[in-house]
């Protein structure tokens, strides 16, 4: 049997880090009340969710002096989650499977670049491309904005590129940014793992991961794709010099309970 291509797409903010991109460039450039800012515009519905720090970066008047040098300086602040280069490498150990990974993330494109650097090539981080005043420095405009609708739109034309089945996707996210995208994905039987415990999205994703190591996300992919029992799983890890020291297996309920009195008549 030949070898069965896949494209493992990840989201970068709080996904592949701990950090969100705004809040650690709005932190460098002493710029106060990003978070309400971003609230704001989420509760208009102006931008996408996950568009927010784009918006800003064009028409907010403090953050229009952010010039790629700044965004390249923030990706060095960035803290990252453990082993992302394993993620790739100890899937590409699997006998009859290749896996292309790839980030799709709504950060701007120099943030993700410039964490990333030797870790994922440039060539396969799509995030949120500006267009530059050449004299000035300063954004002109945005020529593409992956964040809801518009990662579809990101794994689609990759999807193509690489001539890989729509069965075959595998996408790994965290916020409410990433409900499209895994709405899309679980449409066409891929894979969608969400990796934080968000109310909007694990309802959607197949299989959920907690961990503080990307290396994480690659047990559901051995499982559900790869096939591979917990054993073999573990035996995988110890080939990269890794022990899998607890797997705890749980569903999680969450629950609102009110007093009868205060709860909504039923008709």
């Amino acid at each position: 049997m030949g070898t069965k291509r896949y494209l493992l797409a990840s989201d970068f903010d709080q996904t592949l880090s701990f950090n969100d991109s705004g809040i650690v460039l709005s932190e460098m450039l002493g710029i106060a009340r990003f978070a309400e800012r971003c609230a704001g515009l989420s509760t208009t519905h102006l931008v996408q969710q996950g568009a927010e720090l784009a918006y800003l970066l064009l028409h907010d008047p403090e953050y229009r002096r952010v010039r790629r040098e700044d965004l390249m300086q923030v990706g060095k602040q960035i803290r990252l989650k453990r082993n992302i280069h394993l993620l790739a490498s100890l899937l590409s150990a699997l006998d009859g499977h290749q896996f292309d990974f790839y980030v799709i993330s709504a950060a701007p494109e120099e943030v993700i670049v410039s964490a990333l650097e030797g870790v994922v090539p440039a060539e396969h981080i799509f995030g949120t491309r500006f267009r530059y005043n050449e004299h000035s420095g300063e954004i002109q405009s945005i020529a593409r904005v992956p964040a809801g609708y518009g990662k579809v739109a990101v794994i689609e034309e990759l999807r193509t590129a690489l001539g890989v089945g729509a069965d075959r996707m595998v996408y790994v996210g965290d916020g409410s940014s990433d409900v499209h995208v895994m709405l899309h994905v679980n449409r066409m039987d891929g894979l969608t793992i969400a990796v934080s415990e968000n109310r909007f999205l694990t309802p959607i994703a197949r299989r959920t991961v907690l961990s503080d190591d990307a290396l994480s996300v690659a047990v559901p992919v051995l499982e559900d794709i790869a096939g591979l029992s917990s054993g073999r799983i573990r035996a995988l890890f110890a080939t990269h010099g890794l022990v899998l020291q607890e797997w705890d297996k749980m569903r999680t309920d969450a629950l609102t309970i009110r007093d009868a009195a205060s709860s909504p008549a039923v008709a």
